[in-house]
């Protein structure tokens, strides 16, 4: 069958949509070669590609196309997959096109949070209000909504009244090099290049404020008399970062906390931006902590699972459901639990190899081909 898919974020996106839409796309083409994705991209992309005999892409062409790029994305595209005889069509990041239930196409949505509903104040007015009409009538005209976890299932139930029957529970894998043992050799020329200490913590995420950096930082502050060691963090953010960082010099944490993108390195190094650098840099960390309020699923603790990296997370939304037995559980308002935590995992050696075992064990459930298989059954149930 030709599949098509929303591809903008395989494309152009450095976090977690477009890592998932690059690993499901990449699965998907080796796991059911059988098939031919087509991949429509709104626009040439310059970070990511995705090469496969079996994965094509697919650009708008002629001038009012590609002029009104985002108007082909959102609808005109259908005119394509129609043409290139797409019998189902997945919107990867909670959108599908306008009218496609009226063109004979089966279409599937990956619905991967509904922070926007839920946690409404931490957005624009006019994003919340974008945001709700597109999810809500992707859940509404799919042909099947797929969540990423248990939680994000209840929450498509709970705000858009989607039925039940509807939604297919599908959790999501990472990419495999993560997997991957690093060698000391490498570690050391990544620690090199980026200037990184012999010795960290790591957190990896949007610097917003659901994601909870700054009880990272009072932890840190409670543990400045017993642990040196500092925290590296990887991730953009904004207004919330500036109020991170006003925290950070008013209790002398600057050597306590490496704002890593912002580095010189970070900015110069192609292979930090693809993140193809990161595994290494899990692999380094005595912990990955992620302590967010709330997540669709949570891939950076998925990753750090692979990376057989222990795992600090928070003991609510479906961040259980991603580390299973094998995280260390805190109350991501308490910077007390997460200072114990760090110093536990750090101090506690056997802790630290139980938590590295079972967190292996545990991403086994999430390997690429469990992870495709899952969503080509879904696409089975409409052919």
């Amino acid at each position: 069958m030709n599949i098509g898919f929303d591809a903008k974020r395989a494309f152009h996106n450095g976090t977690g949509l477009g890592h998932y839409s690059r690993t499901l796309i990449r699965s998907l083409s080796e796991f059911h070669p059988e098939h031919q994705y087509y991949l429509c991209n709104p626009k040439p992309a310059k970070r990511f590609s995705l090469k496969a005999d079996n994965l094509h892409e697919v650009l708008p062409s002629g001038f009012i196309n590609k002029l009104f790029s985002s108007a082909w994305r959102s609808s005109w595209v259908k005119k394509d997959l129609q043409r290139l005889k797409i019998g189902l069509y997945h919107g990867l990041s909670h959108e599908i096109p306008l009218g496609i239930q009226q063109t004979g196409i089966k279409s599937v949505v990956t619905i991967h949070d509904l922070i926007h509903e839920r946690y409404p104040e931490q957005y624009n007015a006019i994003d919340v209000k974008i945001y709700s009409k597109k999810f809500r009538y992707a859940c509404e005209h799919a042909d099947r909504v797929i969540a990423i976890s248990e939680q994000t299932k209840r929450d498509i139930m709970e705000f858009y009244k989607t039925p039940e029957e509807k939604i297919r529970v599908c959790y999501q894998s990472c990419n495999p090099a993560f997997g991957k043992e690093v060698t000391a050799a490498e570690k050391m020329m990544i620690k090199q290049a980026y200037d990184l200490p012999e010795e960290y913590y790591l957190y990896v995420g949007s610097i917003i404020e659901r994601k909870n950096l700054l009880n990272i930082c009072k932890a840190a502050f409670l543990l400045r008399n017993e642990l040196t060691i500092p925290l590296v963090v990887i991730g953009e953010g904004t207004k919330y970062k500036e109020q991170v960082k006003d925290y950070i010099s008013q209790n002398g944490l600057e050597k306590k906390i490496i704002f890593l993108s912002d580095s010189p390195a970070a900015k110069a190094i192609s292979s930090f931006k693809t993140a193809d650098d990161f595994p290494a840099i899990y692999q380094s960390a005595i912990a990955m902590i992620y302590p967010s309020f709330f997540e669709g699923f949570g891939i950076p603790v998925l990753e750090a699972l692979w990376s057989k990296t222990p795992v600090i997370t928070s003991n609510v939304s479906c961040l259980p459901e991603a580390g299973g037995d094998g995280a260390y559980y805190v109350n991501p308002s308490s910077a007390e639990e997460i200072a114990v935590g760090m110093q536990r995992i750090y101090t506690d050696k056997e802790l630290s190899v139980s938590l590295k075992e079972k967190g292996w064990q545990h991403a086994q459930r999430f390997t690429q081909q469990k992870c495709a298989d899952t969503v080509m059954n879904v696409y089975k149930e409409l052919w």
